[in-house]
């Protein structure tokens, strides 16, 4: 079905003017919507989730349901004496009154509102930014802190738990006689593997501290990199998460750990000169400066002790999925040549690594905030 067809069985004010493709997302497929009237303008972003991601689009509907009616009346209270308009995308309904449309492929499509005025950049642009990044962040958990985690469904069961991405790499290894070749292969290959190993103690870090009661279950983002923040053109504050798909019970420590992970490696996930890729103390220091100046009302010190797991956590998490994919034959990351994936885990592994070395370091600025 064309696209124009498909948004305007929307109830969005005036005439479309354009509709064209938008961000650089690599599971939805997301365009901009211009449409127009004789004295204003409106807006919008329309998305056809990806059942191949997302097998249940109608559950996340529903879960955006429960994060606008939980978060927009909360935001609106505290508008008066925040120094900034929080905001959330909200969903636009169809014209019969629903929260999507289906294609003639029964593909889900939906429409919402566009954050306006405001920039997502895909890296951080100095301190001041990464400070900001972190208020966003910190500011979002605070708002969800309070929202039940049984109320919604889990969108990607077993999303951000690392003992289950080690049994499955262990998996692939026992039962996958191409990933045995492809381990034999390559020195490159076997190093990882190697790396792996003396870290496998690790792993269950923050799923022992959930199992101890030490750490609690609440709402996470579930993808907090930094071209999911929006911050307004006009005062350079951070102004609103977007991306809210994979919203979903879980430790806000992944959260935490993630937006660090991509905020403080200037270089990236596909670098290939790995005396590059190195952690930044500074827009680390800027980022918790951020987020606990949002987050400090709802953290306990268990939250807190476990702020540097998290970080060395999910760098060393997303470095085995990428390892085990490859070991797999890239049969989840899309990839544009052979060893793709095999120099993603590179990059994260060493990523990890640079974290570890500065452990001391980071300890001690988050034990200042």
């Amino acid at each position: 079905m064309e696209l124009s067809l498909l948004v305007n069985q929307f109830d969005i004010e005036g005439r479309l003017v354009t509709i064209v493709p938008t961000g650089n997302g690599n599971v939805n497929d997301t365009y901009l919507a211009v449409y127009r009237n004789t004295y204003d303008e409106h807006q919008v972003i329309m998305q056809r989730i990806n059942r191949n991601v997302f097998p249940q689009p109608e559950a996340i509907m529903g879960n955006l349901h429960k994060l606008a009616a939980h978060s927009h009346p909360k935001l609106e209270r505290e508008a008066d004496h925040a120094d900034r308009i929080w905001q959330m995308p909200q969903i636009i309904r169809s014209r019969t009154g629903g929260d999507y449309v289906l294609d003639e492929h029964n593909d889900v499509w939906r429409v919402i509102t566009k954050i306006p005025s405001a920039t997502a950049y895909d890296e951080a642009q100095g301190t001041e930014h990464a400070m900001e990044c972190g208020a966003v962040l910190g500011h979002f958990h605070w708002t969800v802190a309070d929202l039940p985690p049984e109320t919604m469904v889990d969108p990607l069961p077993g999303f951000h738990i690392t003992p289950r991405y080690l049994a499955k790499y262990d998996e692939i290894l026992d039962r996958n006689p191409l990933a045995k070749e492809r381990l034999a292969a390559s020195m490159e290959a076997r190093r990882l593997a190697k790396f792996i190993d003396d870290r496998r103690g690790f792993a269950a870090t923050l799923q022992n501290a959930l199992k101890k009661g030490e750490l609690a279950l609440r709402m996470m983002h579930g993808d907090p990199k930094v071209n999911n923040i929006m911050i307004d053109d006009f005062t350079g504050k951070g102004t609103a998460m977007i991306d809210l798909d994979t919203v979903s019970p879980g430790l806000i420590h992944y959260d935490f750990g993630d937006a660090l992970r991509s905020i403080c490696n200037h270089v990236g996930e596909e670098e290939q000169n790995l005396s590059k890729v190195i952690f930044d103390l500074d827009l680390c220091e800027s980022f918790c400066k951020g987020y606990v100046s949002q987050a400090k009302d709802f953290m306990t010190d268990a939250d807190r002790y476990y702020l540097y797991d998290s970080i060395r956590l999910i760098t060393f998490e997303l470095g085995l999925r990428f390892f085990q994919d490859y070991l797999a034959g890239n049969v989840y990351f899309k990839t544009h040549y052979p060893e793709q994936n095999l120099n993603r885990a590179r990059v994260q592994f060493r990523l990890c690594e640079s974290i570890e070395s500065k452990e001391r370091m980071i300890r001690e600025l988050l034990s200042r905030l």
